[in-house]
Order: C-alpha cells, then structure tokens, then sequence
C-alpha cells in the first residue's frame, strides 16, 4: 500500500523538528453543487528544519512519530 502525499503551505516552523502544514482541497456541497474550500492543518517531521513559513511542501503519510506527528516532510515545490 503506497503512503499518502499531500501538498501544502508552511504556517509555523516555531517548534523543533516540527512544522505545520496547511492542506487546502476543494469540496463539493451534495444538494447545491457550489464548490467551496476546506483547509486542515497537519503537524510534519521536518529533521533538518530547512523549511520556512510561506514554503509549499509535500508531505508524506508515515509512522506515528508522537501524538500528533503522522507525517514527515518529503520536499519543497517551486
């Protein structure tokens, strides 16, 4: 089984190791049709702590790292 990959844009580098990564997708409203957004924010891994605010990184499904880390910052799109 292959490990999800979401695309989002840093929010907050203040913690260590960590980063918060903002996924906007696109939802459908089941009766009207209208399209409208829904962000999520995640909790990434990022080891080196080469990603900045304002990034748009991938981020990549992997092991629980701790209580809220599930996801490991993969690399950055231009």
């Amino acid at each position: 089984m292959s490990k999800k990959r979401l695309k989002g844009i840093v929010v907050s580098d203040k913690m260590q190791k960590t980063i918060v990564v903002k996924v906007e997708r696109i939802k459908e409203h089941k009766k009207y049709k209208r399209r409208y957004k829904v962000n999520k924010k995640y909790k990434a891994h990022d080891e080196k702590g080469e990603y900045k605010i304002g990034d748009k990184v991938i981020i990549e499904e992997c092991r629980p790292i701790s209580k809220d880390k599930r996801w490991r910052a993969v690399g950055k799109i231009q």
